[in-house]
């Protein structure tokens, strides 16, 4: 897909942007252990471990990522004048205050940084990069913290230790997939089965599901409110049904489209159906894990119930997000954002396409049984990751005008990594009812109307559309 970009995106930065974006690479590639010159003069708020004075040197520990020693963080983020240089290495201070903090993340970081290797912090970076521009990565959240470095990189970690640590999302919820929940529920007991079995339930009753893009190209998100009942299905399978949509709404995105449209659709709503743990999970996502993702959200025919509900979610939004939300009464306005021909009759549009679960395959996954392809392709990702990273330390220090030169070869890289991504992709992730279905091609081609409208749905990611 062709077009500009953005700003604050690859491709389309001020010069005051690139010198945030040199500067975020720099303590990106410290927290990772890559020696980088010098330290980057922040606020001199954060001290203590994280400038690696710690004698268990986290670059022992091996990774599948890049089996070469890392060394330990050190120099970060500066002192300045008149902060004390003599605190204890196990506390890590932060000048962020707790009005920004509204999820706690710079615990989370601390947390991080306390207990994981620097290449432990590396792999889980670039696990979550995937397909994308590892730049484009990095500028979500520096805008999401309005391009104040320091916030940016708690955000950033924190992510990375809620995707590792806290959600399993690359080697549990995106590993095993539709096919391992369906094992959970065939062959578990206990709370695992009922975790398996309310995956299932919802995958199979369309409560939520990705069909379609809008007027601007971004993927859509359908939740279907009234099938939702509270109690009904466990809080940790609603929130790895959350995650698993997120992640793989995430593998249609593709420059210049970076983000996703939600419709809610609320015909038939009742307060049955209101259940706030999952609104405030989504919320969470969104606003501290996967900034900058959501594009719009559409309210479609909300009852009057609801305006007391939304009074009160309102007051949990962000105000950027909460801008983003819009309220559609009628077809008519719903096709201000979608065109008639790609909303579903369901919804009063002309799409006939209904939603229908194909069931996982027992074959689907085999590829992921080969330990030997699978270990060749992240070896060969590997190279390129560090060769990334060393032409990114040159970037970093080159003056603006060989910028240019820097610039070209690390987008070549890039682009290296998305389609040694998309490579690696059967490799690593459970088939989708998506990649049943279609929608999401060997190699990475998207193809939101396969059934329907043939070719003329594709979004070939190398721009043969």
């Amino acid at each position: 897909m062709g077009g500009t970009p953005s700003p604050g995106r690859p491709g389309n930065l001020t010069p005051e942007q690139e010198v945030k974006l040199k500067e975020f690479w720099k303590a990106t590639l410290q927290v990772f252990g890559v020696p980088v010159l010098g330290g980057i003069d922040v606020g001199g708020s954060v001290n203590g471990s994280i400038n690696g004075d710690n004698e268990d040197d986290p670059s022992e520990h091996a990774s599948t990522l890049n089996p070469e020693k890392k060394g330990k963080r050190k120099g970060l983020f500066r002192r300045k004048k008149g902060d004390s240089g003599d605190k204890d290495d196990a506390s890590v201070h932060s000048s962020i205050p707790d009005a920004d903090d509204k999820y706690g993340q710079t615990k989370e970081f601390q947390q991080a940084l306390a207990t994981q290797p620097p290449e432990d912090l590396r792999k889980a970076f670039w696990g979550m990069v995937k397909h994308d521009h590892p730049d484009g990565l990095l500028l979500r959240f520096l805008r999401a913290r309005k391009w104040d470095v320091e916030k940016a990189l708690v955000m950033m970690v924190s992510t990375m230790q809620w995707r590792s640590h806290d959600m399993h999302v690359d080697d549990d919820i995106m590993y095993n997939g539709e096919a391992g929940a369906y094992k959970m529920a065939t062959e578990s007991t206990g709370a695992t089965k009922k975790e398996g079995e309310d995956y299932m339930k919802i995958m199979r009753g369309g409560q939520s599901f990705l069909h379609g893009c809008d007027k601007d190209g971004r993927p859509i998100c359908v939740v279907r409110a009234r099938l939702h009942r509270a109690g009904e299905q466990s809080e940790a399978s609603l929130e790895r049904v959350t995650v698993h949509i997120i992640e793989t709404a995430r593998l249609l995105l593709s420059p210049p489209v970076d983000t996703a449209t939600i419709v809610f659709d609320m015909t038939g709503f009742s307060m049955a159906n209101m259940d706030y743990a999952p609104v405030k999970f989504m919320i969470k996502c969104f606003e501290a894990n996967y900034p900058e993702s959501l594009g719009v959200v559409l309210v479609h025919k909300s009852p009057w119930v609801f305006q007391g509900i939304w009074t009160i979610i309102k007051g949990w939004l962000d105000p950027v997000v909460a801008s983003k939300v819009h309220f559609t009464k009628n077809i008519d306005e719903l096709s201000q954002f979608i065109s008639l021909p790609h909303i579903p009759t369901e919804l009063g549009g002309e799409d006939p396409w209904t939603f229908s679960y194909p069931e996982p395959q027992p074959d689907e996954n085999d590829k992921m049984k080969d330990n030997d392809t699978r270990q060749r392709l992240l070896e060969e990702r590997t190279k390129v990751v560090k060769e990334f990273e060393d032409v990114t330390q040159k970037w970093i220090q080159s003056p603006p005008q060989a910028d240019a030169v820097l610039g070209q070869k690390r987008n070549s890289l890039a682009e290296q990594l998305r389609k040694g991504y998309w490579q690696l992709d059967p490799y690593l992730r459970a088939r989708t009812w998506y990649d049943r279905t279609g929608m999401i091609k060997p190699g990475g081609t998207i193809e939101y109307y396969p059934k329907i409208n043939g070719a003329e749905g594709a979004h070939d990611p190398d721009g043969v559309d």
